[in-house]
């Protein structure tokens, strides 16, 4: 078996993974959701100091498994360094002490395996569309180690945007669920907001623009909360489908995937199934559960890196919070 541990930003989460079948074995998550919320987003500070609480207690209750474990894996990029550092200095005593090797994983490799939980096969090649509250990236993922980025943001990502926009509305935080929730109350079409890099043949994401227009319509009409989302949604929405008709014209595939903490809105994934429908694809999602940070994603990819021994040293484990694919 393997121990994930997964601290990238505020979910202090661990796993256990079977090796023979990828069988999710145990999986506990304590998010920090309310501690931050007071905040209008994550402290990271304060963020570490939870994980230094929460993942020892959890730790706690996989003893059992011990005698079992023939590696531990970790979340050491990207992320935010101060909580990385508390799930890979676990990571390296666990290592130390269990004489069993260590396995680095990155976050957003993470996220992909995060459609083959409890799943012994994983479905290569796909196109897929990473959203979080820190990236937007497109991805032609041909295997555990051959990914592609075909676009990426040039700014705010697309989950950021959603933060933003909730916490100029005064909505609170995480922005996501709240912003989707009071979209469904509103007029789509009531704000007639531009999509983002819609005249240019540029493949990319940008949401700094719509975010200041939707800042913009506040001003004017702080009253027209549920209006404001969900023409905010409808347009950060159709900025993606837009991007992603640009790629299909000129590249076909059978399969498609959303991944990422904001592929769990329901809007995006009705308006990315029309998208698939009408280019025979095949939509491809992951369990709401485990749509954001968690740590049995982490152990799904960790028994493809074990299988392809991508075993590291005490000393060659390091935080590395910025890097991408």
């Amino acid at each position: 078996m393997i121990l994930s541990i997964e601290s990238s930003c505020d979910d202090s989460s661990i796993a256990i993974s079977r090796i023979s079948d990828a069988k999710l074995l145990f999986h506990k998550k304590i998010s920090q959701e309310i501690d931050h919320s007071k905040y209008g987003g994550v402290v990271p500070e304060l963020a570490a100091r939870l994980h230094a609480i929460a993942l020892p207690n959890i730790l706690e209750e996989t003893a059992g498994y011990f005698k079992d474990l023939k590696a531990i894996a970790v979340t050491n990029e990207p992320g935010l360094s101060v909580t990385l550092v508390e799930g890979v200095c676990m990571a390296k005593a666990l290592s130390v002490s269990l004489k069993i090797p260590l396995l680095p994983i990155n976050h957003l490799k993470g996220h992909i395996y995060s459609l083959f939980i409890d799943k012994s096969t994983v479905k290569f090649p796909m196109l897929v569309l990473l959203v979080s509250g820190g990236h937007t990236q497109l991805l032609h993922v041909k295997s555990y180690d051959d990914i592609e980025v075909l676009a990426t943001t040039l700014d705010d990502s697309f989950g950021e945007s959603f933060d933003k926009v909730a916490k100029m509305l005064g909505l609170g935080y995480p922005g996501g669920p709240v912003v989707e929730e009071f979209a469904k109350g509103g007029d789509d079409k009531r704000f007639d907001f531009t999509v983002p890099l819609l005249r240019t043949p540029k493949l990319a994401f940008s949401y700094s623009g719509l975010k200041n227009q939707v800042r913009l319509a506040i001003l004017e009409h702080p009253e027209d909360k549920n209006d404001i989302c969900a023409s905010f949604q409808r347009v950060a929405v159709k900025h993606l489908t837009h991007k992603l008709s640009k790629i299909l014209k000129t590249k076909s595939f059978d399969d498609f995937a959303i991944v990422g903490g904001a592929s769990a809105n329901k809007y995006l994934r009705n308006e990315i199934q029309k998208l698939c429908n009408s280019n025979n694809m095949t939509l491809h999602v992951a369990d709401m559960q485990f749509c954001s940070d968690n740590a049995a994603m982490i152990g799904r990819c960790a028994v493809d890196a074990y299988k392809l021994k991508r075993f590291a040293s005490l000393d060659s484990v390091e935080v590395n919070p910025r890097v991408n694919f």
